[in-house]
């Protein structure tokens, strides 16, 4: 019984074996491969979205449908398939999806994504690397795109607006403003305006003509965006813009104001022939009273424009003083630290700083102490304008007051390298140094001594620095109450000897000429004789004035030289105008006449 009932289980096990084969090789003939499955013409759906499509497939002479359920992130569901035949499968038809959560992330639905595939998170695969240039190059199709199309809008709408600009209703030349500087913000527009003169004349010519503010505050802007490019900047200037924008810096609207300097300061930078035609259209006499704005980035626009039209233009600089800027300029520098505007309102004072006109209204506004107090910033830029500047107005400034600050400054600045500062520093102080015994004093106080032969050491020959070294230490040892410290000190600095040997330099007269007044100022302390007998003084002096009788002679003989050669050319010339006038009594008797006239005159 035993053995008959083992027989019968193995017996039914046999059987179920082969039917769960059968079954199974039935139902998997359908689902081999993804990439070998092929779908219906009548059943299949184009993929769209979250759409879901049915794959029907058959092998043998059977067919089993097998639907495939995948949702449109990519996620997919095969019922009861672990298999690694169905894991390909399910691959293969997330493909499209994993490419277009890479590429176009922004089409899928909230919460969907596509099966990852790399085996290593940390590595991507080679759809994941083009994700990043797939992005760029369609952003790039859009802006094309939509250039494109701003484009042409523009095109179509430039003729109609030309028009509206020039209507007699200001409600629709307002319109038509506002509607071309809405056309001035996208880039592709903005070159279509360019590219029509009448546009930009019908711009200029509405902005001049209007009464309303607003209509005034968008053509300025629209001048102001054609600006920022080279055509743009033709445009206006062919149009006329200049003495429609001169006009704009009357308004009491602060953005009209801005379009306008702005929109001038880069015709004044990029564009030929737009400083003249600012000076035509009185530009200066509108420009200058800006400068009582309190907008500092306004003001550096504004300084910058005058430093442009002023360079070289010495009506300008006029213009500018007949209207109050030295004084502006100054209240500037004295009140106010964005450097930028420090930096320009700087260049335009040493602009003025060279007009004989200009110079002494500097000075008296306080230009000197102003300049003075940034000299101990940190931009290098603005210290050496201001020094220029002062180096220039130094001489109007010998008998100003209140310089004890400045002239301190300038003591210390004496121990820089940069040759330019100390260019700047020895000259300044040679100027507020002569005939003021109070700056003298303080000087000498201030170790300017000491500073001043430390300068002549360094500066070999660079004659820029050791001429106004040396004419400051002359000032310094004379006519004050503190001469004769100043004295003693530059032997004592061990100044001698460098002073002296200044004395062998014949090529540059002014030097030398500087230094033998400080040998005789030193020479008048006692103390000092021998210093300068042993410094080789009195043989130097000797030959240089065994030259300086040379130099002389030969001067004056090259002078007799040429007086005798002018005498005799004008003489040979007389002679021949009189032989060439003698043809009749009466004519000869004129040359004869005139020719003695000459001849005393000489």
């Amino acid at each position: 019984m035993e053995m008959m009932s083992m027989q019968m289980s193995e017996a039914d096990s046999v059987v179920k074996v082969a039917e769960w084969q059968q079954t199974y090789y039935a139902t998997d003939s359908g689902i081999q491969s993804g990439a070998t499955t092929v779908q219906d013409d009548e059943s299949s759906t184009e993929y769209s979205g979250n759409k879901k499509y049915t794959n029907s497939t058959t092998t043998g002479t059977g067919s089993v449908p097998v639907k495939a359920t995948v949702g449109g992130g990519g996620d997919s569901a095969f019922s009861g398939v672990d298999s690694p035949t169905d894991l390909e499968a399910q691959y293969s038809l997330t493909r499209a999806q994993r490419v277009r959560a890479a590429m176009f992330p922004e089409t899928l639905v909230e919460g969907e994504a596509a099966m990852p595939v790399q085996s290593d998170p940390s590595q991507q695969s080679n759809v994941q690397r083009l994700a990043e240039p797939s992005r760029l190059l369609k952003t790039a199709l859009v802006h094309l795109i939509n250039y494109q199309d701003d484009a042409e809008l523009a095109t179509r709408a430039v003729p109609e607006l030309t028009k509206l600009l020039g209507d007699e209703d200001p409600v629709v030349v307002n319109k038509a403003a506002m509607i071309v500087n809405q056309l001035t913000r996208k880039e592709a527009s903005l070159r279509v305006l360019v590219q029509s003169p009448a546009m930009v004349a019908s711009v200029v010519c509405a902005m001049t003509t209007t009464t309303d503010m607003e209509t005034a505050r968008c053509t300025a802007s629209v001048l102001h965006s054609l600006s920022h490019q080279r055509e743009g900047l033709l445009a206006i200037f062919k149009a006329g813009g200049i003495p429609a924008l001169v006009r704009m810096l009357s308004s009491p609207v602060e953005s009209v104001l801005f379009y306008g300097i702005t929109t001038l300061h880069n015709l004044l930078l990029h564009q030929e022939g737009a400083k003249m035609a600012v000076r035509l259209a009185d530009g200066l006499q509108r420009i200058v009273p800006l400068l009582k704005k309190s907008n500092p980035k306004f003001l550096a626009i504004t300084t910058d424009c005058l430093q442009l039209l002023s360079y070289g233009n010495q009506e300008s600089k006029l213009i500018i003083l007949a209207n109050g800027g030295p004084e502006c300029l100054v209240f500037i520098m004295r009140n106010y630290n964005y450097e930028k505007l420090l930096w320009t309102t700087s260049r335009v004072l040493k602009v003025l700083s060279v007009c004989p006109s200009n110079k002494p209204a500097i000075v008296e506004a306080g230009g000197m102490q102003a300049l003075g107090q940034h000299l101990t910033g940190s931009s290098q830029r603005l210290i050496q304008n201001c020094l220029w500047t002062l180096r220039n107005l130094s001489d109007a400034a010998t008998k100003q007051e209140g310089l004890d600050g400045l002239l301190q400054i300038l003591v210390t600045q004496l121990g820089s390298d940069d040759v330019n500062m100390l260019t700047c520093a020895t000259g300044i102080l040679s100027n507020l140094t002569c005939n003021n015994s109070r700056n003298k004093t303080l000087v000498t106080q201030y170790g300017g001594v000491e500073a001043l032969i430390h300068a002549v050491l360094r500066a070999g020959e660079k004659e820029d620095v050791a001429e106004p070294a040396v004419c400051a230490l002359r000032h310094l040892t004379s006519r004050h109450q503190d001469a004769e410290l100043a004295q003693n000190a530059v032997r004592l600095h061990y100044g001698v000897p460098a002073i002296v040997k200044l004395l062998g330099q014949p090529h540059y007269w002014p030097v030398v000429k500087a230094t033998v007044g400080l040998i005789r100022n030193l020479a008048l302390c006692p103390a000092n004789q021998a210093s300068l007998r042993e410094a080789g003084a009195i043989p130097r002096l000797v030959n240089l004035l065994l030259k300086a009788h040379q130099d002389t002679q030969r001067h004056a003989s090259s002078t007799q030289h040429t007086y005798q050669v002018w005498r005799a050319h004008t003489h040979t010339h007389t002679h021949t105008w009189k032989f060439s006038h003698q043809s009749s009594h009466n004519t000869s008797t004129k040359t004869h006449s005139l020719c003695a006239h000459k001849q005393s005159r000489v």
